[in-house]
């Protein structure tokens, strides 16, 4: 129907019964975020400006555009409006209704096989200025658009509007320039996005890589004209150039430096970068950084991640895994793709191909990237794994396919290290190992300190056998995940039998053999008093100066990892190892207990406990055992026995 107004024709079309349903799919489904409302309207903005200059190349009738091609946000606080205006081609009557008119023309069941089918063809149907436009109603409650296409007369202006219910009203206006400006009428409880610093930030976040400068009022000091958004002349909000879309041989270091800054709100420059252009099935341009330090939330479950997904320059989302794998999560930067759709969303990103497809060359790349920096620039390298190896080492978990690359970059304190800081990498180790040695040894302890105390490492550092010692929880899954290394298993000096292989001579297989047999009846009676807290006692290869230790006995299970699982911190399978060379051990064998056997039994296995920095069940009956044995001994007693045992 039409209304007949004073000076033009005002017609009111109705919507189609479909498109409430259609408008509210838009904006709690399509979009997550409110803000996006102004990406899409700015972004819709600069594709006119485009279709001017094309237009303008291809019909020399068209008179040269007049002025800056530029786009206008304005708001006004007491108004509660916000005004996107830009220079571009501007539209017709018939493309209003055309293009406006998509979503109400289109009806739901069309438009969502359109967003299920073909990727390319979804983003072409976001991207209609039609659809696109309608992501205003997430924040208003009536939108007002004037419009007016180059080369048509002043006279065939076009004035839409409605408030995305059941109709819209469409009009001839007069208006003298070409272009289109969209008023937004905000709803109750949005009155804070008319507001000048809010709108620059949403610029900077979704669309400050647009090529078209994006003008905004600067601001004075006085209040009813800030208020009002039209205080002072305007300035341009955005940078207006896509950076990683530029050659590299284009860009210098302060300006990838100044962008990352920009990106990460960091004051300091990155460690280094990736920049790089993928051609072939999919296309897409990745530009990632490094950086120099850990950011404060690193360790915050669910912390904002830094990777940036763009669809064709247009800022779509943040990263919360589905790009980079968490154990990347410090990598910040731009990834822009061209074969996903505008309104792509986190379920899309589960199932793409194209999607799985960056996702394997940007952390092929990150991996590449660090490699070449521990192997070209060392003192870099170190300064990264002082940030963030700590996160890289949950990839060996995490990544089977990328597994190798990732241990390549490990970094670990040893035996053999000069400092606590960790300075040995599985290759270094590897070369370093000895004439027969057959495995790459590791010690899990609670605490560096631990680690270099531990009597399991007595035996190694006899033999000059280099041990790495981990002492952070994310170990205990690297080294559970990681069983071998360039052909080499990986063994636990506190599990098993501790067997050195090749590297035990025949001597010393002859004297465990000949002290085997020599201890057994003090091992079977150490048993039976630890029945219920030690799996078995046996003889060890691993002790050279401490009387005893407590092992698992379970290979595939480390000590360190049952302490995270048990309040004890002993493993489910405890085994007491006892040093058949040390003064005690060897009184106590020649006394064969006496009476105060049961007694040292807790003693002996309490203090192996408190080696392992495990803790003991009931330290009250340990002190008063202790002390009880501490008593009955003098100068001349054998341990365990009575004066008139000696």
């Amino acid at each position: 129907m039409s209304v007949q107004t004073e000076q033009v024709e005002q017609e009111v079309f109705n919507f189609q019964a479909e498109a409430v349903q259609i408008l509210d799919l838009m904006v709690h489904s399509l979009y997550s975020n409110k803000e996006i409302f102004l990406r899409e309207l700015i972004s819709n903005a600069s594709d006119a400006i485009d279709r001017l200059r094309l237009e303008l190349l291809a019909r020399s009738e068209l008179p040269e555009a007049e002025g800056r091609l530029r786009i206008r946000i304005g708001y006004d606080k007491d108004a509660g409006t916000i005004t996107i205006a830009d220079n571009g081609i501007g539209m017709s009557r018939e493309e209003v209704i055309q293009n406006i008119g998509t979503i109400a023309k289109s009806g739901t069941g069309e438009f969502l096989r359109s967003l299920t089918g073909d990727q390319r063809k979804d983003a072409a149907m976001i991207g209609q200025f039609g659809v696109g436009f309608y992501s205003s109603f997430i924040v208003s409650e009536r939108v007002v658009l004037t419009t007016r296409r180059a080369g048509l007369e002043p006279s065939e202006g076009v004035r839409w509007e409605s408030d995305g219910k059941g109709e819209y009203t469409l009009e001839t206006i007069e208006r003298p320039e070409r272009g289109t400006t969209i008023v937004l009428h905000l709803r109750d409880g949005e009155d804070d996005l008319a507001n000048g610093w809010r709108l620059r930030s949403i610029i900077e976040k979704y669309s400050d890589h647009i090529r078209v400068p994006i003008l905004m009022p600067g601001e004075r000091e006085d209040k009813a004209e800030e208020a009002a958004g039209t205080a002072g002349t305007d300035i341009t909000v955005n940078r207006a150039s896509a950076l990683w879309a530029r050659p590299k041989s284009e860009l210098t270091d302060t300006e990838y430096n100044d962008f990352y800054r920009h990106i990460a709100g960091e004051p300091t420059d990155p460690l280094t970068w990736v920049h790089a252009k993928i051609e072939g099935t999919y296309d897409y341009t990745l530009l990632l950084f490094i950086p120099s330090r850990a950011p404060h939330d690193l360790w915050v479950p669910q912390a904002r991640r830094g990777v940036r997904l763009h669809v064709q320059r247009v800022f779509i989302l943040e990263d919360t895994g589905q790009i980079l794998p968490n154990y990347l999560r410090f990598v910040r930067g731009v990834i822009d793709s061209t074969d996903l759709p505008l309104n792509v969303s986190r379920e899309i990103l589960q199932g793409s191909r194209a999607v799985g497809n960056i996702r394997t060359t940007a952390v092929k790349k990150v991996l590449k990237r660090l490699a070449e920096l521990a192997e070209s620039e060392p003192e870099k390298y170190t300064a990264f794994w002082k940030e963030f190896g700590t996160a890289l080492k949950e990839g060996i978990a995490d990544d089977y396919s990328n597994r190798n690359e990732i241990a390549k970059l490990l970094r670990f304190t040893s035996t053999k290290s000069a400092t606590d800081d960790p300075d040995t990498s599985l290759d270094a180790y590897v070369a370093r190992m000895k004439e027969g040695q057959e495995h790459i040894y590791y010690l899990l302890a609670p605490s560096s300190t631990a680690a270099k105390s531990s009597p399991h490492l007595e035996a190694f550092r006899t033999k000059g056998v280099e041990v790495l010692l981990l002492s952070e929880g994310v170990d205990n899954w690297v080294v559970s995940s990681l069983r071998e290394y360039d052909g080499k298993e990986l063994q636990s000096v506190a599990q098993g039998a501790g067997d050195l292989g090749a590297l035990a001579d025949e001597e010393e297989r002859q004297t465990k053999e000949q002290a085997d047999a020599e201890y057994a009846d003090l091992l079977g009676k150490l048993k039976a008093h630890l029945a219920g807290q030690a799996w078995d006692v046996r003889l060890s290869t691993r002790l050279t100066t401490s009387p005893a230790c407590i092992v698992s006995n379970e290979p595939e299970i480390d000590i360190n990892l049952m302490q995270r699982m048990r309040g004890t911190g002993l493993p489910r399978q405890a085994v007491l190892e006892l040093n058949p060379t040390h003064p005690l051990i060897q009184r106590l064998n020649r006394a064969q207990g006496g009476e105060h056997l049961r007694e040292w039994a807790q003693v002996l296995f309490n203090q192996a406990v408190l080696t392992l920095s495990a803790r003991i069940e009931d330290p009250t009956t340990f002190v008063q055992q202790l002390n009880s044995l501490l008593t009955a001994l003098t100068d001349e007693q054998v341990p365990g026995t009575h004066e008139d045992a000696g």
